[in-house]
């Protein structure tokens, strides 16, 4: 017995540590390739660049995918609208899925955008049922899309004025495929949990993209930001919906058949981060499971194909991340017995063994999300002051995301259940009551290990094992803080829809909606 939890406790530990290394290779890849980052950003081509190279301007289309987004989508359609290019060559296309009052909002908003600019192509699409989701509203969308190029944006970001004149240029080389651009975050500021979501977000752009460009490793369109070759998604399958991460997926498909990515941290597409614990929970659910379906689906053929070792083992770690959070509900616990069964050791041999597994698990974290803060000429500090709350959030989600996980190994496909967007403003980021909110079970799995954790803290001060103490006092903080968050976002939903009238309610499922007449054939035919 007590060999076994030695075994079981170490082993945890060491797999644990072994993500953080691949985090800190990640931070040295992008030291080793800085000089390369660098001239990829000055020297990323122009728009005039087509006419030097006997080319002409493609035709581009603009996809706006959207669900019940009344709260967001006339800022998305105005700054869409706004975007500088040759109006001849530019196509707007709204695919909109809404069941609620989205519809009509966005209808008429579109038919006064082209009122007011007859120079402006933007079409209406509605789809009478969400086959596939947004992946299948992408689809249905690309196979009349004027475009050879199509970008894509989600209805809580706001296009800049110059995208386009900034990534159409990358499509020069007949063998880009795809173009990613930074997010930039609006509601940064907002509260202690979108400051921690943000330099999350950071450190998988100005980190993980940039490693992964730089070392001409497989990266991934994030879904949302970016701009594809019409021909490069045709030729790699299309949108496919057997996952919940048809982005990801395309991706892997696309490289794996030839297609180059192009990755650009000085574009940046504002938007809007969950502000709430229960939408951000909802939408990092949803990223791990479709993650871990798109590993079922191609880490074999990855591994197959003729990359290169370095790409395959790149791949494996980006494909396979989200098993950390099982890994970590394990470890907290196995550390209870552990530390009760298990000797404190002396301070030579704590040194040795428990201090460099200290360092791997947590210490890579600091290098990489300072240089996330340092990349966009932040301070360093800043992301080291946050980075014991993003370590208390990671440990609070990890219960929820550990599901996500055996649903992703034992499941294909799944419901789509896109995060509510509140539509803040830049001048009053703490927005009213939100038009849409996620739903959430009552976090009685955090509680118990909350207290499991909190048993394991006492523990570890008792017996000397004074390297788990902060361990078990992270646990207990992340398990009681996102415990706490859940419960009073939910207690307080419940008290809003007890006062709203009777006739108004609408329930509380984020995938509810307020009835509204059926569609016909034809309304769908002059929506088209």
């Amino acid at each position: 017995m007590y060999l076994a939890l030695c075994v079981a406790y170490f082993v945890v530990l060491l797999f644990l540590a072994m993500y953080g290394l691949h985090r800190s290779h990640l931070v040295l890849t992008v030291l080793r390739h800085r000089k390369k980052l660098a001239a990829m950003r000055e020297n990323a081509p122009k728009l005039e660049d087509y006419a030097k190279n006997g080319k002409e301007l493609p035709h581009v289309t603009i996809q706006l995918p959207l669900y019940n987004e009344a709260t967001v989508a006339a800022r998305l359609l105005e700054h869409t609208s706004a975007i500088r290019y040759p109006r001849e060559l530019l196509e707007i296309q709204v695919l909109d899925d809404s069941t609620d009052e989205t519809r009509a909002l966005v209808r008429n908003h579109v038919a006064e955008l082209a009122a007011n600019d007859p120079t402006l192509d933007i079409v209406y699409i509605h789809r009478v049922d969400r086959t596939g989701y947004k992946a299948g509203a992408l689809d249905a969308g690309l196979k009349v899309a004027k475009g050879e190029l199509v970008a894509i944006f989600d209805a809580d970001f706001l296009p800049q004025p110059d995208f386009l004149e900034q990534v159409v240029p990358e499509f020069i080389d007949d063998k880009i495929g795809m173009v990613q651009a930074r997010w930039g975050h609006l509601n940064r500021n907002h509260s202690l949990l979108t400051r921690v979501q943000a330099l999350m977000l950071d450190g998988h752009h100005l980190v993980e993209n940039r490693a992964r460009a730089a070392a001409g490793w497989l990266f991934n369109f994030s879904g949302t930001g970016g701009m594809w070759r019409k021909e490069a998604i045709g030729a790699s399958g299309g949108w496919q919906h057997d996952t919940l991460t048809e982005d990801l997926d395309l991706s892997y498909r696309a490289q794996l058949a030839g297609w180059k990515f192009v990755y650009r941290d000085n574009v940046v597409s504002p938007a809007e981060l969950p502000e709430d614990v229960s939408a951000f929970r909802a939408q990092q659910f949803r990223w791990a499971k479709g993650t871990v379906q798109t590993s079922r689906k191609l880490m074999k053929r990855v591994m197959t194909s003729n990359l290169s070792l370095s790409q395959r083992i790149e791949a494996f770690f980006h494909l396979t991340p989200h098993f950390a959070y099982p890994l970590m509900v394990f470890l907290s616990l196995l550390l209870l017995p552990a530390l009760v069964l298990m000797p404190a050791t002396n301070p030579q041999a704590m040194l040795l063994i428990d201090l460099p597994l200290c360092i791997g698990t947590t210490g890579s974290l600091a290098a990489f999300y300072a240089m996330a803060e340092a990349a966009q000429g932040r301070r360093r500090i800043d992301a080291l002051k946050q980075l014991p709350a993003l370590l208390a959030l990671g440990a609070g989600l990890a219960p929820h995301l550990s599901k996500a996980v055996f649903e992703g190994l034992h499941s294909m496909a799944g419901e789509f259940v896109r995060t509510p967007k509140k539509g803040i403003e830049l001048s009053t980021p703490a927005a009213s009551t939100p038009r849409y909110r996620a739903r959430a079970d009552l976090p009685m799995v955090e509680v118990g290990l909350c207290l499991f954790s909190l048993a394991s803290t006492v523990a570890s001060i008792e017996t000397g094992h004074w390297f788990a103490t902060p361990f078990a006092m992270l646990f207990t903080f992340g398990y009681g803080y996102v415990a706490s968050l859940v419960a009073s976002e939910q207690a307080a939903r419940r008290k809003a829809a007890a006062e709203m009238p009777a006739l108004t309610q609408s329930p509380d499922s984020v995938r509810d909606f307020i009835p509204t007449p059926a569609v016909s054939t034809a309304d769908i035919a002059d929506a088209e």
